[in-house]
């Protein structure tokens, strides 16, 4: 693969935009990766309160395709805490009121494994879901987490829900203090439909800022739930726990998003309930399921 002279355009993992086959990223793609969550040329800073920042970077090539870019400053929350909480799917269950369904498919290295996951969209567009390829590194005190879409052959989309990409997606945290750090969440995803312009704007001032304040008090609760619930059982820092099944990388392939089919919600209206109920909702979520 020929390597671009200038750093002008972040370059997206490898896997996604540069091969057909799929492959485990390597430590050229955590550092693009870390690159792009530390840059600021090119990204429109949309949201800033309270230690919460949004921005929004619009791709040349498809004006409707976005990356969105969401930093949050994480007091009495360790580095390694977030780390967990990421990583832990049984209690992501618990506290992400997004998510419909969630599991780990098959385990492909020590840092690396395949995984499904299905969300809830604003009203009344329709749910999606996506299967990704995840990996992660520990950096010292810092870690990173990324993904991005493949397909599995007995995970086919199902009619129920639209099958997005994930072109690249992840997590960069790095450790500020003992008790503290800031997360950096980088999104470039194809929903896979002709979304109408209120989904992006609700989506960087109002759902992702809202989705990180949640994990923060999802953090915070962390260490009193592990205690509780397997407290010693963490596979992504001891592999050897890990109880998924191997998987060949030949059994994989990259999902491109023109192979699916793409759904047209560019006419479809934001419901009332939503646009009246939405922004007094960040007070109401409830969290008591944490416990």
């Amino acid at each position: 693969m020929e390597k671009s002279a200038a750093s002008t355009e972040p370059q997206g993992p490898r896997p996604v935009l540069g091969r057909e086959s799929v492959q485990v990223p390597d430590d050229q793609d955590f550092r693009s990766f870390r690159s792009e969550c530390e840059a600021e040329v090119g990204w429109n800073l949309t949201y800033s309160k309270a230690g919460v920042s949004v921005w929004v970077q619009a791709m040349e090539m498809d004006r409707t395709l976005h990356k969105i870019k969401c930093r949050m400053e994480c007091r009495d929350v360790p580095a390694e805490t977030l780390y967990d909480v990421l990583h832990d799917i049984e209690y992501r269950k618990k506290w992400d009121s997004n998510v419909i369904e969630t599991f780990d498919i098959a385990r492909l290295t020590v840092n690396a494994d395949v995984g499904y996951y299905s969300w809830r969209c604003p009203k009344p567009l329709k749910n999606r879901d996506v299967i990704t390829l995840r990996s992660w590194l520990p950096m010292g005190t810092d870690y990173i987490i990324m993904n991005y879409s493949v397909k599995h052959p007995k995970y086919p989309p199902r009619k129920d829900l639209v099958r997005a990409v994930s072109i690249q997606t992840g997590y960069l945290i790095q450790s500020t203090g003992p008790k503290s750090c800031v997360i950096t969440y980088l999104a470039q995803v194809d929903p896979k439909g002709s979304l109408p312009k209120w989904v992006v704007n609700k989506s960087s001032q109002f759902l992702a800022p809202k989705a990180m304040k949640k994990m923060y008090k999802a953090c915070v609760k962390y260490p009193e739930w592990k205690q509780k619930h397997q407290p010693h059982f963490k596979p992504w820092l001891h592999p050897e726990q890990s109880p998924l099944p191997s998987l060949a990388l030949s059994e994989l392939s990259v999902q491109h998003a023109d192979s699916l089919e793409n759904i047209d919600e560019s006419a479809v209206a934001e419901s009332r309930e939503d646009r009246v109920g939405g922004a007094g909702g960040e007070g109401s979520d409830d969290d008591t399921s944490l416990t």
